[in-house]
Parts: structure tokens; C-alpha cells; sequence
């Protein structure tokens, strides 16, 4: 399979290396341009290239910025992309640590339909819920007993099961979380928000996530901090 990733941040450098380790052919982008990835290129053997092209001949492609990035895409990328490329979102809104107030999510917009909306391009949406450090380093073979479960959440079964087998390649079980409007059950402050669960406690956790987004996870005046001192 040919993957695309705009982001070398923890996971998508993961993903890039766990997919290499995989056999898929994946190119990775970021803002600053291909020379800042040689070091991640030479290592996974992946291909640094310009956001554009991270969008061209791909049959995914994972989307892994800070929420607040999200809008500052070009607005031709996708016109680069097949009408058949999956698109992942790995993307959290965190107000009060990063991003700031992002007035149409605190009015009650879900993350992914926000995203989706500026992209302008269905998501698919997957690896937020899981601390990249865990991501990175608690994979599993399919079969191990307690193995991890990623939910996934998008309105497109097909794209859906390419994603969850992706999922299965980098060594964790995925469990389908319902169409893309169910996402808020796997978003920050939810039972299953860096639960770390099997495939049981991943179902578990998201039948009992409650609607609304905690203070916690909301802006205040003095937003954003820092993830050490939020504000």
C-alpha cells in the first residue's frame, strides 16, 4: 500500500517506521520541508517529500498536526489527492494545553467533523487515543492476550477496514467505534482516552463515555499553556 503522513511528530514517525517495517511504500511531510526528514528517511527508509506531494499516488493519507495547524494547509492540497484516498485523523483538541480556543468545537462541533470540514475531504478517525510514547513502544503481535485495541470511527465501512488492518500491521487490535459522529467517545477526558485496553475494555470504555466536554478540556481567557501548566 502506498501512505502518505503530513506530520513527523511521535506518531507519525511511528507510523512511518512501523508501516516501513510493514512493506508499504510511505512518503513522510511536515511544514518545514523534505531536508529536515533525512534523518527519519534514512532510517525507516521512507521517501521526505513536500505536503503536496505526500498527497500524490497514495491510497492513504494520515493527517498527525496540532489541531490548530489544521487550518494553515494549503487549500489546494487535497487537489492533489485521488478521490479514493482514505484520510486518517489522528488529531486531539486540547484548548487550555496547545491550541487555544477554536470557537466552533467549543460551541459543540465535534474534532473530526471540524477537521473534515477543512480538509473538505471525509476522515477517518484513529491513534488519538493513545499516548505516542505507547504507541510506539507496547505493540504487540495479533493473538497476544491484553494486546492494546485503537478505536475507529468514520461514516465509511470500506476505508474503515482498511484503516482498522493498518491498525492490526503496527501491532495493535482496532475495534470500530461507529460512524464519524460517534468520535467524541474516544476524544480527551473519555473513559477510553489513553485507557490502554483490549479489545473488551475498548468496547467497554466507549459505551460508557459521556456527551459534553469536561472543563478540563475546555479554553479559558488565558488560553492556551503548555501540557506541563494548561491554562
Amino acid at each position: 500500500m502506498k501512505i502518505g503522513i503530513i506530520g513527523a511528530g511521535q506518531i507519525g514517525a511511528t507510523l512511518v517506521q512501523r508501516w516501513r517495517q510493514a512493506g508499504h511504500q510511505v512518503k513522510i511531510a511536515n511544514a518545514r520541508g523534505p531536508h529536515t526528514l533525512a534523518a527519519l528517511a534514512a532510517a525507516t527508509g521512507a521517501t521526505a517529500v513536500t505536503v503536496h506531494d505526500a498527497m500524490r499516488d497514495v491510497d492513504v493519507v494520515v493527517v498527525s498536526i496540532p489541531l490548530l495547524n489544521i487550518a494553515q494547509l494549503p487549500a489546494d492540497l487535497f487537489d492533489h489527492a485521488a478521490p479514493s484516498t482514505i484520510v486518517i485523523d489522528t488529531g486531539n483538541y486540547y484548548p487550555r494545553q496547545r491550541d487555544g480556543r477554536i470557537g466552533a468545537i467549543e460551541e459543540g462541533m465535534l474534532e473530526s467533523r471540524w477537521t473534515e470540514a477543512h480538509l473538505r475531504r471525509p476522515v477517518i478517525k484513529a491513534f488519538n487515543n493513545i499516548y505516542a510514547t505507547h504507541l510506539k513502544t507496547l505493540n504487540r503481535p495479533s493473538g497476544t492476550p491484553g494486546r492494546i485495541a485503537l478505536p475507529v470511527a468514520g461514516d465509511d465501512k470500506v476505508a474503515k477496514a482498511v484503516v482498522m488492518q493498518l491498525i492490526d500491521e503496527v501491532g495493535f487490535d482496532a475495534v470500530d467505534a461507529g460512524s464519524l459522529d460517534e468520535s467524541w467517545r474516544q476524544q480527551p477526558g473519555t473513559p477510553v482516552y489513553t485507557g490502554d485496553f483490549d479489545v473488551a475494555g475498548t468496547v467497554r470504555a466507549l459505551a460508557q463515555a459521556q456527551p459534553g466536554r469536561g472543563s478540563d478540556w475546555r479554553a479559558t481567557a488565558a488560553s492556551p499553556g503548555t501540557f506541563e501548566q494548561p491554562a
